[in-house]
């Protein structure tokens, strides 16, 4: 029963930081109907930056708290502000075009990632720890650190749904997910709702890697398997839905620390790709998928 607690704690830990990523994913998908794959590189932009900036503030007497938050601030505000003129020069003229957006998005994953390596080198970075000690519940051991990033991902992700039922912003994203065209003989400015649905995806992803940087090895490859991770997700949860996201991220989460305990670490990817072939037979659509 304790090791059975512990994989638990271990997959909705791991689950938190999928969670965040896919729903950035989904909420592009939803609002604007494209493929982002350059995703990813935001999350990888946030976390290189959280890891250099760290190291130079430390480096010069700044408490590593202190060091952490300015690189957080700077890491999200950066990568939002890239995913904006990002969706202004090349996104907004590709909405609702799944064809366009996702070769236009290859090709920013292949600009990005150049870009990356000449800036910030090809070798992997670590940050140092912001919290010692490990926190024992039940029987079973979590690290602080991680039980910290999984309490902020779980806050994120409850303010996401909250202001998505109950603030005006929200309820328009949702009218354009359903029916874009409806939502614009409403009165909604589809326009500007698509950016900022974009750069709130995009911000997002860059929280997703700035929470996951002090307890991983960041490089500029980073994003590569927590996109391909994110994309399952939101196969398996349904294209456009919020809480299929959080659904099929927790989905992948337990897979992983299950089968990764009791076999390899191959064989939960194994699964993990069975389990979408299962879901598209079944439901094409994804268990909560509604377009």
């Amino acid at each position: 029963m304790q090791t059975l607690f512990q994989l638990t704690l271990t997959a909705v830990q791991i689950g938190s930081v999928y969670v965040l990523f896919a729903l950035g994913l989904t909420l592009i998908f939803g609002v604007l109907r494209i493929v982002n794959f350059a995703h990813g590189q935001f999350f990888t932009l946030s976390a290189l930056i959280v890891s250099v900036a760290i190291a130079w503030l430390v480096m010069r007497g700044v408490p590593v708290h202190l060091a952490y938050l300015g690189g957080f601030v700077s890491g999200v505000v950066l990568a939002s502000a890239l995913g904006a003129i990002v969706f202004r020069f090349a996104f907004r003229r590709f909405q609702r075009d799944l064809a366009g957006s996702f070769i236009l998005s290859a090709g920013f994953v292949l600009l990005f990632e150049g870009i990356f390596h000449d800036v910030f080198g090809g070798a992997v970075r670590s940050v140092p720890p912001l919290v010692s000690g490990n926190v024992v519940v039940f029987g079973a051991t979590l690290a602080a650190q991680r039980l910290i990033l999984c309490a902020v991902a779980v806050l994120l992700a409850c303010g996401l749904l909250w202001s998505l039922n109950a603030t005006r912003m929200g309820r328009a994203m949702r009218a354009v997910s359903i029916d874009h065209e409806a939502a614009m003989l409403q009165g909604i400015p589809y326009n500007a709702i698509a950016f900022r649905g974009f750069v709130v995806a995009t911000a997002l992803g860059a929280i997703a890697g700035a929470l996951i940087a002090p307890v991983s090895i960041v490089s500029p490859d980073f994003g590569e398997s927590y996109l391909v991770k994110g994309f399952i997700a939101v196969v398996i949860g349904g294209l456009g839905s919020v809480p299929g996201a959080i659904l099929g991220s927790l989905f992948i989460a337990f897979i992983e620390s299950f089968c990764g305990f009791y076999f390899d670490p191959s064989s939960a990817n194994l699964a993990i790709f069975v389990l979408v072939m299962l879901v598209l037979l079944v439901r094409p659509k994804g268990v909560l998928g509604h377009a």
